[in-house]
């Protein structure tokens, strides 16, 4: 299967970033482009979250159910992105067309790979091992690592967003990384002008 974009993580911060790719479906520059997500969730710190303080979310949210719902709402409106369900990657390799991301089931080649997993070890993804450091804002004593990158952009191609993008692992943090990395490939198959994405009511 070839992409143009492949998110790997379905977390809050990965499928926040799905969700914006998958709202720029209908957009010229985007309208052609194939994005897929792998929906690895086993080890979300979402799992066992409970949330009091987001805005937009009612006090007493589970994490697990935004999981839940999350699938659905990305499913429901933006059937475009392929959710991969089931699988675990195993590297991420440089390819001649952008990369090649191997799972314990299959292989794919994408142009733009954003690696949205947590901040917690082992991280055992083949081809990405010279970027894991220690991370910048986590409790040291927890022993967090994140992938060195700039401004989310680990190299050209390659994006990481959430904790592992060292971000404190806090919904509204994770969620907006998410977001800024779908907005930045937006930009970039927008002919590098600014791009965001708002649906809109439509006047009366």
């Amino acid at each position: 299967m070839v992409y143009d974009a492949l998110v790997i993580g379905g977390g809050v911060a990965g499928m926040q970033c799905a969700l914006v790719l998958g709202s720029a479906h209908n957009k010229p520059y985007a309208k052609d482009k194939k994005v897929g997500v792998i929906m690895h969730q086993r080890a979300s710190h979402l799992q066992d979250a409970l949330f009091n303080n987001v805005l937009g979310l009612s006090a007493g949210t589970l994490g697990r159910d935004i999981l839940t719902e999350g699938k659905e709402q990305l499913n429901s409106l933006y059937p475009e992105v392929d959710q991969i369900e089931n699988e675990k990657v195993i590297s991420v390799l440089d390819h001649e067309n952008g990369y090649k991301v191997t799972t314990n089931k299959n292989e794919y080649v994408t142009k733009i790979v954003v690696v949205a997993l947590n901040y917690a070890k082992p991280f055992t993804i083949a081809g990405l091992e010279q970027y894991i450091e220690r991370h910048s804002r986590a409790n040291p004593m927890k022993d967090r690592i994140q992938l060195r990158n700039f401004n989310h952009l680990i190299k050209e191609g390659l994006y990481c967003c959430g904790t592992i993008a060292g971000w404190r692992s806090q919904f509204a943090i994770a969620a907006g990384s998410g977001a800024s990395v779908a907005t930045d490939i937006l930009t970039l198959w927008n002919d590098n002008i600014a791009t965001k994405v708002h649906d809109k009511v439509k006047a009366e």
